[in-house]
């Protein structure tokens, strides 16, 4: 009997500590707030940077982390001044960008794009108050704070149901995650993504960017339009590079060899080069 009961204590300690563990992981997260522009200020936490307005209308935010991470972020936008998010626009359907979204949506209004509602709503059990009422297939403006707010959806890059947030009063647009600064791009092949969609996709919002736009990263520090150029410029050139090296019958671990030698700051982020050289060689076998 004394086994047994070890045993099941054992077992017990053991479950309480994974189901904690998700939790624990954010214990620590502190979200910092920094102003970018007129009414716009950006949030960083542990996930996709959030972008904010706040003004006479209520507060409006672009993503909100994972799940865990609602109540401060709650807690930032009232220190900035601001209360529960009246409005809050998904970029895409990916956690650390839309988890918090079940506990903002029961005072808030989310609007996405139509694919992100889809992939939620395939997701096994996600709660209704997290799911996007309102839905678009292209592109939706936006009149709040004194902001005209274009969403423009972004087709086949880093998912299937990608937009970028431009506030044009401010001078701001939040690019989701088609802008990881300095960085190798994660590029969700299995739900729509793209590696070539993704690079027309950023070349395109280019040519539409004033050269003093602020701009918000899906992660990284708060960048402009020279960061967003030279980090494209990088993401273009190794991925026609590792489709080369790949036809030619080179050697994997030597891609990625000379991607850590010409590049050796980009894959210290959540896609390290040999990650960056799957993305590559499966979006190029398909």
């Amino acid at each position: 009997m004394k086994h047994k009961y070890l045993l099941f204590t054992v077992l017990l300690t053991v479950a309480l500590s994974t189901s904690a563990a998700p939790a624990d992981r954010f214990a620590a997260v502190k979200i910092k707030a920094q102003h970018v522009s007129g009414s716009i200020h950006m949030l960083e936490g542990a996930g996709g940077n959030i972008g904010v307005s706040i003004g006479k209308d209520g507060t409006l935010i672009v993503d909100d982390q994972y799940a865990p991470l609602a109540e401060k972020i709650i807690t930032a936008l009232e220190e900035l001044g601001g209360d529960r998010p009246k409005l809050i626009l998904n970029t895409h359907f990916h956690g650390d960008h839309a988890g918090s979204n079940p506990q903002m949506g029961t005072t808030g209004t989310i609007i996405s794009h139509d694919n992100v509602r889809v992939r939620l709503l395939a997701e096994e059990d996600f709660p209704r108050s997290g799911l996007p009422l309102v839905t678009f297939d292209s592109d939706l403006n936006i009149h709040f704070n004194d902001e005209t707010i274009e969403v423009i959806h972004l087709p086949t890059g880093h998912t299937d149901g990608d937009s970028v947030v431009w506030f044009k009063e401010s001078n701001v647009i939040h690019m989701g995650d088609h802008f990881f600064k300095n960085r190798f791009p994660y590029i969700d092949i299995g739900s729509g993504g793209d590696v070539d969609g993704f690079v027309s996709n950023v070349e395109a919002v280019l040519a539409q960017l004033p050269e003093d736009i602020h701009i918000i990263p899906g992660h990284g520090s708060l960048s402009n339009r020279a960061d967003l150029a030279s980090t494209i410029a990088v993401v273009k050139a190794t991925a026609a590079s590792i489709r080369d090296a790949l036809e030619k019958g080179k050697d994997s671990a030597d891609i990625i060899a000379d991607l850590n030698k010409n590049y050796p700051t980009w894959g210290s982020g959540f896609i390290t080069a040999e990650r960056w050289v799957q993305i590559v060689k499966a979006d190029t076998s398909r």
